[in-house]
Order: structure tokens, then sequence, then C-alpha cells
């Protein structure tokens, strides 16, 4: 006991090392600051890093995104010295962009996202950024063009091509998704790639489509989850209840992480009335998320 209490105390003290050391490496303020739970005290510690004269534009950004959450305006003023102290930082734009996003300084924003555009045109940050906040408004239309420009910027990028088929499928402009995703087969792989395509069918209502999209991807990639997901979604909506629940067990057996597959297989036996089945389904979930009982509880509803 008496070793532990001592090895404690020289871990506590190691901690407490870099608070007596001459405080002149911004470096030094931003570890301390980290530290620091409470959002005024840690301002009062990252403000002082604009009279520091070894601060960076890097420093001043790391800065402002800790106080993000908690004290935006500060972030806001550290944001801004960033860019008065390097002023052609498209990162620095593009952090201004977001602090005035979330204080709704709509003037402030645009600022930000057009010169971030200006200072890289072949850059599809600014752009994707754009596509985010209109997301969150729930501007879809808004954030398909956003995301269309980005993808014109840069068509290569999976990540892009992926979300600019997404949102046309949301959209109702699910034959453009589908072409856009025949071009990335080769970067996403051909079973990522059908499993997105049967995404765009489920949402057409095409569900024989979906289905056979999905079945093609786990025949491609047998260890894929989601496509094992989907399928059992997707066998379910087509009447095939056995299907559905076989797909299910090998998408769960594949990700144990995972409680979507057995949220989904007790709904199922919910809705079919296997009432005894649902109840172990039940006390599965609950035995493997022990540290998530109600989600467990609002997924797995028992009578």
């Amino acid at each position: 006991m008496k070793s532990v209490l001592i090895a404690c105390l020289v871990a506590f003290g190691v901690h407490l090392i870099p608070l007596f050391l001459p405080r002149n490496m911004p470096e030094q303020e931003l570890a301390i600051a980290k530290a620091i739970p409470d959002a005024v005290q840690r301002a009062q510690v990252l403000k002082k890093l604009k009279e520091n004269p070894k601060t960076t534009g890097a420093h001043l950004r790391g800065a402002a995104e800790l106080l993000l959450e908690g004290a935006p305006l500060d972030a806001y003023e550290l944001a801004k010295e960033a860019e008065r102290l390097e002023p052609g930082e498209v990162e620095t734009q593009l952090l201004l962009a977001r602090v005035c996003h979330g204080q709704r300084m709509n003037r402030c924003e645009e600022e930000s996202l057009a010169r971030a555009a200006e200072l890289a045109p072949a850059d599809a940050r600014a752009a994707l950024l754009r596509a985010d906040f209109a997301e969150r408004d729930g501007d879809l239309a808004g954030a398909l063009k956003a995301v269309e420009e980005a993808y014109g910027k840069a068509p290569g990028e999976a990540g892009v091509g992926l979300r600019y088929a997404r949102l046309l499928s949301a959209t109702n402009r699910g034959e453009e998704a589908i072409q856009v995703l025949k071009k990335l087969e080769e970067t996403l792989g051909r079973a990522r790639a059908w499993v997105e395509e049967g995404l765009v069918r489920v949402a057409q209502g095409r569900m024989e489509e979906a289905r056979e999209l999905f079945a093609r991807a786990v025949e491609e990639e047998p260890g894929l989850v989601m496509g094992h997901y989907q399928l059992g979604m997707a066998a379910y909506r087509v009447g095939d209840v056995e299907g559905a629940e076989e797909a299910l067990r090998e998408a769960d057996r594949l990700d144990m992480s995972d409680m979507r597959p057995l949220s989904a297989l007790c709904e199922i036996q919910r809705q079919t009335g296997r009432l005894d089945d649902m109840r172990a389904t039940r006390m599965d979930l609950e035995r493997r998320f022990p540290e998530r009982m109600d989600a467990v509880r609002s997924a797995c509803r028992t009578p």
C-alpha cells in the first residue's frame, strides 16, 4: 500500500513540474491549458500567448481550438491574432469561419470562407466547411451546392465523392448519385461502392435492387459489416425474415462492438411477434453493453 502511495505521489509531482519551470515557451502554455478543465481559467492562460514573441500562428490556432467550447469569444480573439501574425494561412480562415458560425457572426463567416477560397482556389476545404454549416442548419440544397463545388475541385477524393453522392440521393437525384458512385468503385472498392448504390436504391424504394446490390457486396467482401447489416434490413423489407436474421447475426458476429445489428433484430422479432426470441436478444444486448443500458432499453423495447 505504501509503495502504491509513493508511486502516485511521484506521478503527481511529475505532472506538476511544468508549473514550476520558466514559462516562456508557447508549447508549455498549451500543455498547461489542456490540463485545465475550466474554460475561463484556460482562456486566462492562453491569452498570454499574444504577448509572447515566440508565438506562431499555429500556436494561436491551437489555443483557439481549445477555447471553441466554453470561451468562443476568446477563441475568436486568438484566431484574429493568428490572422494578423500570418495573414496568408488558409487554416486560420477556416478556423475563423468555424468560430464565427458558432456565434452566428454571419458576415465574419462569409468573409472567412471567401478569403480561404481566395488563398487556395484548388482547396476543397472551404466548400466542405460551408456544406457542414448548411447541413447543420437543415439546408440540404445549400449543402449539395457546396459539396458539388468541392467535388469539382477534388473529384478523386473518395470522401468528397461519397458525400456528394449521398446528398444527391437525399435530394431525390438518385440516378446522378449512382453515376458518381460508379466513378468511385476503384477508390472505394467494388463492395463498398455497391453498398452505397444499394442505399440509393433503398431511398428510391427499389428494395429488390437494393437487396441484390447488398448481396453482391458481401459476396465480394464477406467481412464487410455494413454490407451484411444493410442486406438484413433490405431482406426484411422484402419479406424475407429468415434471410434478414441470418444477415444481421453475421453483421453482429463480425463486429460485436456495434449495437445496431442486434437492435434491428430485436425490432424484427417484436414486429413478427416472437417475444421469447426478443427477450433473449434484449438479454444479450444488456450483457454486452452494460454501460449503455439507456440505449439498449430504447433500441430493444420489450413488452
